[in-house]
C-alpha cells in the first residue's frame, strides 16, 4: 500500500492570521506538524498544498515538498484532492497543516486501519476531556460496534438522558485517510445539508453512504485557530 501524508496549509486564515508561520516553541507551525509527519513509518512521501509564496519558500528552505494549489480551494480537502491528481498512490493522508501536536502515532493508528478489507476512509477519535463535551469546538462522534461512524456533532452526544455518568464522549481528531477512488468521490459530490448545517465536512461521506472508520488513539490534539489556542500549544510543548 502507498501512501502519501498532503498537508494542506493557508495564510489567509481570519482568526488568526498567518497562522502556519506563527512560531510554538521556536518552530512555525508548519514546521512541526512537517516534521512529525515525515517521522511516521509507513508514508512514501510528505506533501504541503499550498497557495501561499511564502510557504512555498519556507519548505524550499528547508527541502520539505511542496506543492503550489490553487487559490480556489475551499477546503484543504479539495488542496489535497489537487495534489493526488499528480500523484501515484493508494492512499492518501490528510493531515491539517494547524495541527501542531500532531504525533507519527496518528497517522501510524490510520494506516493500520487503512488495511483492514474494504475500508475507503479513515479519521481517529480520542476521549473527550470532560471540560470539552459541551463545547461545540470538541466535534463529538459515535460509532458502532465494528467503528463505522454513526454521526459527528458538535453537540453533545450521545445524550446522557438519565445523567448517569457513565457515557464515554469521544472527540473527533481531524486527520483523514482515504483511497483514491473515496477522494474523487467527495469533491465531486456538493457540500450536503447536514455537513452545512453542523460546518462538518466528513458528513458528506456519511451523507452518500459511504463508511467512515474510526480509529481510537490515545494522543489528543489542538487545533490551533486562536491565539490562546497557540498559548496553550506553545505551553504543553514547553514542558515536555
Amino acid at each position: 500500500m502507498k501512501v502519501i501524508a498532503v498537508i494542506p496549509s493557508r495564510l489567509a486564515s481570519t482568526r488568526l492570521p498567518r497562522k502556519p508561520l506563527r512560531l510554538i516553541a521556536g518552530k512555525p507551525m508548519i514546521q512541526l506538524v512537517y516534521e512529525a509527519a515525515a517521522a511516521c513509518p509507513g508514508l512514501v512521501d510528505v506533501i504541503v498544498a499550498t497557495d501561499a509564496p511564502e510557504i512555498e519558500q519556507l519548505c524550499r528552505e528547508h527541502g520539505w515538498h511542496v506543492r503550489m494549489t490553487s487559490e480556489s480551494c475551499r477546503s484543504g480537502t479539495d488542496r489535497v484532492h489537487e495534489v493526488a491528481q499528480q500523484m501515484d498512490a493508494d492512499v492518501f493522508v490528510n493531515v491539517q497543516g494547524d495541527e501542531p501536536l500532531t504525533r507519527p502515532e496518528h497517522l501510524g493508528a490510520l494506516l493500520e486501519l487503512m488495511k483492514k478489507p474494504g475500508v475507503e476512509v479513515g479519521t481517529l477519535a480520542t476521549m473527550c476531556p470532560p471540560e470539552e463535551v459541551a463545547q461545540p469546538s470538541a466535534v463529538k462522534v459515535v460509532t458502532d460496534l465494528a467503528g463505522r461512524a454513526l454521526y459527528f456533532s458538535r453537540a453533545t452526544i450521545p445524550f446522557d438522558r438519565d445523567n448517569s455518568g457513565a457515557v464515554r464522549y469521544r472527540k473527533h481528531l481531524g486527520f483523514y485517510a482515504y483511497t483514491r477512488s473515496a477522494l474523487d468521490r467527495f469533491c465531486q459530490w456538493p457540500e450536503s445539508e447536514l455537513e452545512r448545517a453542523e460546518r462538518l465536512e466528513q458528513l458528506r461521506f456519511l451523507d452518500h453512504g459511504v463508511d467512515l472508520w474510526v480509529a481510537d488513539t490515545p494522543f489528543d490534539t489542538i487545533g490551533v485557530d486562536t491565539e490562546a489556542d497557540l498559548q496553550r500549544v506553545e505551553q504543553i510543548l514547553r514542558s515536555r
